[in-house]
């Protein structure tokens, strides 16, 4: 499955070329921008399983780096620092690590 399978190009586009520049990055913009906030919780589930690339189940940290990247080949590479915020936003227990339920909740506070 494709992000493009549940979101727009056009505003995968908007959103990725929004944050293009280095610590720019806003996930609550971000996800807002991308029509991620509009969407169903099955479609944001959808989205999840996109992200998690090693399918473990959990968003660790080097995939949340790759974040833009995986909405869009033309995304780049967050910083330690925005992948460190975006983590410390979305890991509610503390684990290190952006579950299911996690990802939904972060997605509905943006």
């Amino acid at each position: 499955m494709a992000m493009t399978d549940v979101l727009s190009a056009e505003d995968i586009k908007k959103a990725v070329g929004a944050f293009s520049a280095a610590e720019s990055f806003n996930y609550k913009k971000f996800f807002e921008m991308v029509g991620l906030k509009k969407k169903s919780a099955e479609d944001v589930k959808k989205v999840f399983h996109i992200l998690d690339k090693d399918r473990s189940g959990f968003i660790e940290e080097d995939e949340l780096k790759f974040v833009l990247k995986s909405f869009t080949p033309d995304g780049r590479e967050l910083s330690d620092k925005e992948t460190k915020a975006l983590l410390a936003a979305g890991d509610k227990d503390g684990d290190g690590k952006i579950g299911a339920d996690e990802f939904a909740t972060l997605v509905a506070e943006s």
